[in-house]
């Protein structure tokens, strides 16, 4: 006889899986294949894990670390959005609350509840975890990018007002991990990687 719970359970793990087809337009450092969604999230909780020291305020690590596994899971339907593509970005919402309802809905209600509610918390960035992981989420990239010589921002034809603007944010959070981002800006800019 078959546990229904563990079935829903096994089912959306499985459905997991599909993230790890999602490319990003972000390449590990010093790799020549772009990263996928589920290597993002992971590298995401590394960072939790090792950078809650400079929030501005206490968070709740487990909780930054649920967040930022969970947080790109839509995009197993909404696919990944480039960060610099804003008209794309504001179209997503319907489409990623679509995903988030259909992927979380495969699990018992009571979990799927749990990582919608935390999901939401962090689209909204109201909370100080929210902030926190959201922050974590623009400052990868931006290291990706400076590691790899600015490969994707010269591929898109991206400069320097664009990755301050989207990655401005981390202030919000850490006002230590923001002056370490407007650093590699500055320097990103200096070495060619990044157009002024």
């Amino acid at each position: 006889m078959q546990n229904e719970r563990l079935s829903q359970q096994i089912a959306f793990l499985l459905e997991l899986d599909k993230l790890k087809r999602v490319l990003r337009r972000t390449k590990p450092v010093g790799s020549e294949r772009y990263e996928d969604s589920a290597e993002h999230s992971w590298h995401l909780a590394m960072m939790a894990l090792l950078l809650a020291e400079y929030a501005d305020e206490t968070v709740n690590v487990s909780r930054v670390i649920q967040m930022v596994l969970i947080h790109d899971i839509v995009e197993i339907d909404a696919g990944d959005t480039f960060l610099y593509d804003t008209a794309a970005r504001q179209q997503k919402q319907l489409e990623e609350a679509a995903a988030a309802q259909r992927i979380f809905g495969l699990l018992p209600p009571d979990q799927a509840t749990t990582l919608v509610d935390l999901w939401q918390e962090f689209e909204a960035r109201e909370s100080v975890d929210a902030r926190f992981a959201y922050a974590l989420d623009r400052l990868m990239p931006l290291l990706q990018n400076y590691h790899n010589a600015g490969y994707t921002w010269q591929e898109n034809g991206i400069h320097k007002a664009q990755v301050w603007e989207a990655n401005q944010r981390i202030s919000d959070s850490s006002i230590q991990l923001w002056h370490f981002a407007q650093h590699l800006i500055h320097d990103a800019v200096e070495r060619g990687y990044l157009r002024p």
